[in-house]
């Protein structure tokens, strides 16, 4: 299956200059973002001449900054991207999907000659210069939890790790450099075909579900870049019955395919999916270093703290979850019914595109685990205007009434919370939009809670 011209270019780019990239100059454009911050912390950590711009300063700002980054806080404007240029030559201006094509630092970054990558084409380059074998983490559900478990691993067992992970870690920044390292451990997302961008030693696939619409328009299409992806790797692990939902695609890469009633009881984490991305880890590690004394690694799994917003306790029975897939939603809810006996769901669906495909996907199974549900509006992102916007009514029709309850993001909805709570339910929070900062600031505006 070949790539995209664009992702030649890259390889072109890794290949090339290696040895003077340490003099290199890069410029993040966004550099409070989520995605682009722990790359730059990444970057300087490895070396390079940092420099970055945001519209505002952020925690994410002030950490950077704190470990000597300069940062451009204000309106993000050609003239200032070209007097930095002229202070010192930018090499490489890093940008995410997010900016517009008519972004003034974007092309005026274009007119200067700058070589302008997204974030995956600038990691692949770094990687490459520094000589790391990639630990690649993809999938559809569970990247981001199992990422940050096999960094927790690789630390516990004093195995030295350069990684970047999709969110914070209670354990450590969610992206970092070790100059002792030989592995660097990423969270590969499918999401605008980023992790074709990489040839990984090792890949571990997640689970598989058909997902972005909006890069991939058909599930044939999603199929097909995981067989690429798969074989670009040197070696990969995954479930069976994902290899099938692939259409077990030829391969030349070492497949280790796990057979899918394997036994995970001796994983001591709540959750069945949970177990599951544990054992992959596990495999891994014996893998990778077949030295590993099997007592601490298991030790090591069942101390796993967690990552921020996969599962998150944030208060007695009151927990946040960034699911927004109906399978997520499932094998959450399973994993929050091994915590207590009733469980309530308050979810938030994440764009009207993606309801649109996945709408007949809400049945009574899915919600099994769940004493309520209540529903809240769609959070509306990257949206199709054409597109009619599915009610939550449209949404549940296939859903028991009693179990359905319409909600929004108020007062009213806070205090049905709180009752729940104190009644002893447990009340997950699950949604990749608005809902988790509104948690956030309705418990700050009740600490006693």
């Amino acid at each position: 299956m070949p790539l995209p011209s664009t992702l030649h270019t890259i390889a072109s780019i890794t290949q090339s200059a290696s040895d003077i990239m340490l003099d290199m100059r890069i410029f993040f454009s966004g550099i409070g973002g989520v995605g682009i911050g722990p790359l730059a912390r990444i970057a300087h950590m490895a070396g390079y001449d940092v420099v970055g711009s945001d519209l505002a300063a952020s925690p994410m700002t002030m950490q950077l900054e704190a470990e000597g980054i300069d940062i451009l806080l204000g309106d993000q404007t050609a003239d200032n991207l070209k007097a930095e240029h002229a202070k010192s030559p930018i090499d490489y201006f890093v940008y995410t999907a997010a900016l517009s094509a008519d972004h003034p630092e974007l092309v005026a970054a274009h007119q200067l000659g700058i070589i302008c990558l997204k974030r995956d084409g600038i990691l692949a380059r770094i990687i490459a210069e520094k000589k790391l074998a990639m630990i690649a983490v993809a999938g559809t559900h569970g990247k981001t939890t199992t990422s940050g478990l096999l960094v927790w691993v690789m630390k516990q067992l004093k195995i030295p790790v350069s990684y970047s992970v999709g969110t914070t870690l209670s354990f450590g920044p969610s992206g970092e450099y070790d100059a002792s390292s030989q592995y660097f451990v990423y969270e590969c997302d499918e999401y605008d075909r980023n992790f074709l961008h990489y040839t990984p030693k090792l890949s571990i696939v997640t689970s598989v579900d058909y997902d972005h619409p909006d890069t991939y328009p058909t599930l044939l299409a999603y199929q097909q870049a995981f067989g690429s992806f798969l074989d670009q790797s040197d070696a990969v692990i995954l479930w069976n019955k994902d290899y099938q939902q692939l259409g077990r695609p030829h391969v030349t890469c070492d497949l280790q395919l796990l057979s899918d009633d394997t036994a995970t009881d001796h994983i001591q984490l709540a959750g069945e999916h949970n177990r599951q991305n544990a054992f992959l880890v596990e495999r891994a590690i014996l893998q990778l270093f077949p030295d590993t004394n099997y007592h601490q690694l298991i030790k090591a799994i069942a101390n796993f703290p967690g990552t921020d917003r996969r599962m998150q306790r944030l208060a007695n029975n009151l927990y946040t979850d960034y699911g927004h897939h109906p399978q997520e939603i499932k094998a959450t809810l399973q994993a929050a019914s091994e915590l207590a006996d009733r469980v309530v769901l308050v979810y938030q669906p994440h764009q009207n595109v993606r309801q649109h495909l996945i709408a007949l996907e809400y049945n009574a199974d899915i919600f099994a685990k769940a004493h309520a549900v209540y529903w809240l509006p769609t959070y509306l992102s990257r949206e199709d205007p054409k597109l009619a916007i599915l009610s939550p009514a449209e949404l549940t029709k296939q859903l028991p009434g009693h179990l359905v309850h319409f909600a929004e993001m108020n007062d009213d909805l806070w205090r049905k919370i709180q009752s729940h709570r104190a009644n002893g339910d447990l009340v997950l929070c699950m949604g990749a939009g608005s809902i988790d900062s509104w948690l956030h600031e309705s418990l700050s505006q009740n600490v006693d809670q």
